[in-house]
């Protein structure tokens, strides 16, 4: 039992460890829609398109965080303007701004030879690194993300279901795309510094996706995602910790594999019960 435990005796691996629960627990919330909305693209899309701000901050000396949030609200106002063009479809609008915004940011960064061990932090996060200030920007996203995800709950489902339904309630459906997709900007700002960029898509979508085979009310598959994403994260810390493995790295694939768990183990349930009627019938 003591190699369970040793490792959360030390301070850094404490606060990893509080630092991955709330990421979790915002990446539940948020990834809950994106998965049911299909909107995995335009996930990936903004955890990359973030790099241009990023690389100018690193290289005037700004915080990377302001530099990331404006980098993704420009990323994020584009999504939306092309999004109304009707000669272009949403995921053409998405990939052109996509590849831009990354093309640009790798422009930037070729300019400076300094920024490679800045950009590997951005791409792949350093949950180890984690200071008060970061566990105190999570905290109020949690709480943010938590109010807007209430107040708008009832929008996002009438948006995910039944667009029309939407309009016809008043809904706006419009507005609420915009603000999930802001939610969604401010779940990969605040949690890139965790496991970067590249891999907090996996935190976003992997435990909602998994999620999914379990149960079929939004509220339950928040809960069940932000269980896993914890299980991911102690796991993770756990395993880089013993093995000397990257601690984001580690974590985001421990919750795809989790993902593929519940696939595998949702369907030996389903082969289960298929199976039941027949066994009762052969009695």
């Amino acid at each position: 039992m003591e190699w369970l435990l040793i490792p959360f005796e030390v301070s850094f691996v404490q606060r990893a460890l509080v630092a991955g629960v709330l990421v979790s627990a915002v990446c539940a919330v948020v990834g809950t829609w994106v998965v049911l909305r299909g909107m995995a693209f335009i996930g990936d899309a903004m955890s990359h398109g973030m790099l241009p701000g990023v690389a100018i901050a690193s290289l005037t000396g700004v915080n990377l965080l302001i530099g990331a949030a404006i980098s993704a609200g420009v990323m994020a106002l584009g999504v939306t303007a092309l999004g109304r063009s009707r000669r272009l479809s949403e995921d053409t609008t998405i990939g052109l701004l996509f590849v831009g915004m990354l093309a640009s940011g790798v422009i930037i960064v070729s300019h400076s030879r300094s920024f490679a061990v800045d950009l590997t932090g951005f791409l792949f996060g350093d949950v180890l690194a984690v200071g008060s200030g970061d566990l105190v920007g999570l905290a109020v996203t949690l709480l943010v993300v938590g109010v807007v995800a209430l107040v708008g709950h009832r929008s996002f489902t009438a948006l995910t279901f039944d667009v029309r339904k939407a309009h016809t309630l008043g809904l706006r459906p419009r507005l609420a795309n915009a603000v999930l997709l802001g939610l969604v900007t401010l779940t990969i700002v605040a949690s890139f510094r965790v496991v970067g960029t590249l891999l907090v898509f996996g935190l976003l979508i992997a435990p909602a996706a998994a999620a999914l085979f379990w149960s079929r009310r939004i509220t339950t598959i928040m809960l069940i995602a932000a269980l896993l994403g914890i299980a991911a994260t102690v796991g993770g810390l756990l395993v880089s910790w013993h093995w000397g493995t990257a601690a984001g790295a580690t974590i985001a694939a421990g919750a795809v594999l989790l993902f593929f768990l519940s696939a595998f183990l949702s369907f030996v349930r389903q082969r289960f019960r298929s199976l039941t009627p027949e066994i009762e019938c052969s009695r």
